[in-house]
């Protein structure tokens, strides 16, 4: 049928009527803005990587997860720009943990978050290990020991704190947190047994290491560790310090000094050279760069029990 101008115009009116009372009738059922899971992926922001890693398992494809550290960063001494300030606000969620890094804490006080977990009040942290005292009073600002993630079992506790907010932010996709969560646990429990059995056979319980940061693992494991720094990697150690590292090192028998990817090598490889023993990486898995072995935690986590089995006689 062949319309005349009018008639076009006049049908042109009325799709314009009909479009304008559709949209709004479309606006009322499209789901709240309020709830951020209904307007596509959440956001996520972590404080630093273990935390980064663990949210991304566990969250998969629904959501957006950020670290406030960047790759390569030491993240004891974080400083945060006020965009990341502005970002934890805005957030669905963040992972963080009280009393580690100072300026986050600070953070969280001037921008409260929607949903946080708080790794301090999940997991009971300990003070330093104490087998090992070399008792000349180096210490530095904590006064309990921030490292929890290197005890594998304390990530599963993490791992289930996330599933469980991300779960109540974004019910629809609660199965799949659920499912995601029981993955990674699974994998953090072969770890787990990976450890106790080859650790259990080390004919040596003690390790030097750059700082004392694998208390939580020694503890687990029933090694002892020796930090020629105390629990902050930047803490210079005395002479006095060395001294005692250098003379326990000789009583334990000690064969490797170990050293970090994120801070200098040259104490540790001072005190090898000064012993003429071997050095090795220990990896305290605060953050991952490209000089990392492994690419993510369970990688470097099999790297670490590599090398102390190779350092302490185990079979």
């Amino acid at each position: 049928m062949n319309f005349t101008p009018r008639t076009r115009l006049s049908r042109w009116a009325v799709g314009l009527v009909l479009g304008a009372l559709i949209v709004p009738l479309a606006a009322c059922s499209t789901p709240s803005s309020s709830s951020s899971a209904s307007a596509g992926k959440l956001n996520v922001v972590t404080a630093f990587y273990p935390f980064e890693f663990v949210s991304q398992r566990v969250a998969g494809d629904h959501a957006n997860v950020s670290s406030l550290t960047a790759p390569g960063a030491e993240p004891h001494d974080l400083e945060l720009t006020p965009k990341q300030t502005a970002s934890i606000g805005a957030a669905d969620l963040v992972v963080y943990q009280t009393g580690f890094q100072s300026a986050v804490d600070q953070a969280i006080k001037q921008s409260t978050p929607k949903h946080a977990v708080d790794v301090a009040s999940i997991v009971s942290l300990q003070a330093p290990q104490g087998t090992v005292d070399l008792g000349d009073g180096d210490d530095d600002q904590y006064t309990k020991d921030p490292h929890e993630w290197l005890d594998p079992t304390n990530v599963e506790t993490i791992t289930n704190a996330v599933r469980d907010q991300l779960s109540t932010i974004d019910p629809s996709h609660k199965g799949d947190y659920e499912a995601n969560a029981a993955k990674l646990v699974a994998d953090l429990q072969g770890v787990d047994n990976s450890y106790k059995t080859s650790l259990s056979t080390c004919t040596q319980k003690t390790f030097i290491t750059t700082h004392a940061a694998f208390g939580y693992m020694a503890r687990r494991y029933g090694l002892n560790q020796i930090g020629i720094s105390g629990l902050s990697p930047d803490e210079e150690p005395s002479p006095t310090r060395i001294a005692k590292v250098q003379d326990l090192a000789k009583q334990n028998n000690v064969t490797t000094i170990f050293y970090e990817t994120l801070i200098s090598p040259k104490v540790a490889e001072s005190i090898a050279g000064d012993l003429h023993l071997k050095t090795d990486v220990l990896d305290p898995l605060e953050g991952i760069t490209d000089k990392s072995r492994g690419s993510d935690y369970l990688q470097v986590m099999d790297s670490n029990l590599t090398a102390l089995k190779a350092a302490n006689g185990c079979s």
